[in-house]
């Protein structure tokens, strides 16, 4: 199978060129169960067969645990048939076993801590220990992680963390890394599209990973953020595309959004829209998956999936066909907003 390809060169040095389907290393490091080396391994192998030739990881996922299963997976692959991105601003850290991160989030993982660190060295090191865990001569692009207030609790705090990237000299060490060609791009995995917003505003950057804020469900995007990036020729990767779930599986007991149960209101217009998908024989999840990528400056979608069978599912929906028809409904209906690219 082969899947669709985006490329996106602001600088003019080659660029990089983006599946429309990546893949999201998250799930394979135990996110909210654990699995075993084989079925993260069998959950790979399914995604390139099916084409996908764009993996994202972070430190984070599984206290590096995302990072050594890429690593066995990507050992025997030629380096220039995949684009790699990994994130900075944390330091994965030794610990007691009292003191592991992430306990409830992550299963069966390294004993280790997180310690947030956005200055110069602390970027440096990150990127140093994600070398040395992938186990790869190249990564493409490195993106700073998590400076938002879903992470750091306040907009007091998300703010100081910002403040130290810059004045620490974190974003110097991420542009210094592009500049020498270590890395072919850098940009933001964020949470939230204003704090994408402020470092756009604020820095030189090519690309942010932007999780669940351009959806289905959600556009306020397009009230600044997306016509910055257009018109500075910034490119997009959605991740969460599903908003943690419920736009997969629909308004259905137990449906989750935004890491949590979804509240009713939400169920009532995922309930919406799903029978409009219905009225036009689309899966909600195919329209989910697509929709972002009507977006011009959108280069690639990279949803969740720990099993062979979410695999195949995102490949699936990647290769599906939706209707004009439906985007001019979901509008017509109050469902999607007027002014959303289609």
């Amino acid at each position: 199978m082969v899947l669709k390809t985006r490329h996106l060169d602001r600088l003019g040095n080659g660029g990089v060129t983006f599946t429309e389907l990546g893949f999201g290393g998250a799930p394979i490091a135990n996110l909210y169960s654990a699995i075993s080396d084989e079925d993260a391994r069998a959950t790979l192998d399914a995604g390139w067969e099916g084409g996908v030739r764009y993996f994202d990881t972070a430190p984070l996922y599984g206290m590096g645990l995302s990072e050594t299963r890429l690593n066995a997976f990507l050992r025997d692959k030629p380096r220039d048939d995949y684009v790699l991105s990994t994130k900075v601003g944390r330091l994965i850290q030794a610990c007691a076993p009292e003191h592991r991160s992430g306990v409830g989030k992550w299963f069966d993982v390294p004993v280790r801590r997180e310690h947030f660190d956005y200055t110069y060295d602390g970027v440096m090191r990150s990127f140093e220990h994600s070398f040395s865990r992938l186990g790869v001569e190249r990564i493409d692009i490195l993106y700073v992680h998590d400076l938002c207030i879903f992470t750091h609790g306040s907009k007091e705090v998300s703010d100081m963390r910002i403040e130290e990237f810059f004045a620490g000299r974190g974003y110097d060490a991420m542009v210094s890394l592009r500049d020498q060609g270590l890395i072919r791009a850098i940009g933001g995995g964020v949470n939230e599209w204003e704090v994408c917003q402020t470092l756009a505003e604020r820095g030189d950057f090519d690309l942010f990973l932007l999780a669940g804020r351009y959806t289905l469900l959600e556009q306020k995007a397009l009230d600044s953020f997306l016509p910055l990036c257009e018109s500075r020729g910034i490119g997009i990767v959605t991740g969460g595309p599903y908003n943690s779930g419920i736009l997969a599986t629909g308004a259905r007991q137990g449906a989750m959004y935004n890491y949590d149960p979804a509240p009713q209101d939400v169920m009532d217009r995922v309930s919406a829209i799903e029978a409009v998908c219905k009225e036009h024989n689309v899966r909600l999840v195919d329209a989910a998956f697509r929709f972002p990528l009507l977006h011009p400056a959108h280069v690639s979608v990279i949803p969740g999936g720990k099993s062979v069978a979410e695999m195949q599912g995102n490949l699936k929906a990647a290769q599906a066909d939706i209707p004009d028809a439906l985007w001019t409904e979901l509008k017509s209906r109050g469902l999607l907003r007027e002014d959303a690219p289609t």
